[in-house]
């Protein structure tokens, strides 16, 4: 049995009794940061297991190779990230694929999310939307990045690192122009804070802000309802005749 545990990904209140009996059963536990889930562990008064090893982003191939291994000897293994979802911008997906391609019995034990926490604190449409993780670091593939949901309706929810919401709320802004967005950091802790407004302003804000903690940033689909009403010049033109205007 292959189980994906979902953590919490801030509040340990968030932790579900499924989560914390999957983890009890793991012959096996694969997380992030060894240290961290250590902590979890003992929180909830979870054994450690007979075995415990890292799974990250940089070796997750050949662990989850070694893991396929261990499910076929017939050993339960547990898989949970630092917090959220294993394999949704964390790994997992590796050894989901595996699991699936060698019918492997699989469960995923839901819970917190920053990606619908953060959509539903932006206060913008939650008809439609659309996760992209965490976009490029340079200027130009970042650029690209936003351009592809430009004339997308939906909404878009994307991670950042503390280091660059400046330059990722400039590059949104040049791409998209003044729609309504949020800037929402450390979702469900102690010092969770949410910023609202429009790109524009959100830029003005953040553009040489030391941040400290997770940052999940929401941006409005395109729809003239989202975006800054133009005023000035444009609405006294449109009041104006025709041949009076500039």
């Amino acid at each position: 049995m292959l189980s994906l545990v979902t953590t919490p990904i801030g509040n340990l209140d968030d932790m579900s009794p499924r989560a914390v009996a999957a983890l009890r059963a793991a012959d096996i536990i694969a997380c992030e940061d060894t240290r961290r889930t250590r902590v979890l562990l003992t929180h909830f008064d979870i054994p450690r297991p007979r075995d415990m090893i890292s799974y990250r982003e940089q070796t997750e191939q050949r662990s989850a190779e070694y893991l396929l291994q261990k499910l076929e000897a017939g050993l339960h293994v547990a898989v949970c990230s630092d917090g959220g979802s294993p394999g949704i911008s964390d790994p997992g997906y590796r050894i989901a694929r595996l699991a699936a391609d060698h019918d492997m019995e699989m469960e995923v034990l839901p819970g917190p999310s920053a990606v619908q926490v953060a959509l539903l604190l932006s206060g913008l449409s939650t008809a439609t939307f659309t996760f992209k993780g965490f976009p490029p670091r340079k200027r130009g593939a970042m650029t690209r990045f936003f351009e592809e949901e430009q004339n997308a309706a939906h909404t878009l929810v994307i991670f950042e690192s503390p280091y660059r919401v400046g330059k990722s709320l400039e590059v949104a802004h040049a791409v998209y122009g003044d729609r309504e967005a949020a800037v929402c950091i450390e979702l469900t802790k102690k010092f969770e804070r949410v910023s609202r407004g429009y790109l524009g302003d959100l830029l003005e804000l953040y553009r040489d802000k030391k941040v400290k903690g997770e940052v999940t940033i929401v941006i409005a689909g395109n729809n003239p309802k989202f975006a800054r009403q133009q005023s000035g010049n444009a609405e006294l033109n449109e009041a104006l005749p025709s041949d009076e205007r500039a």
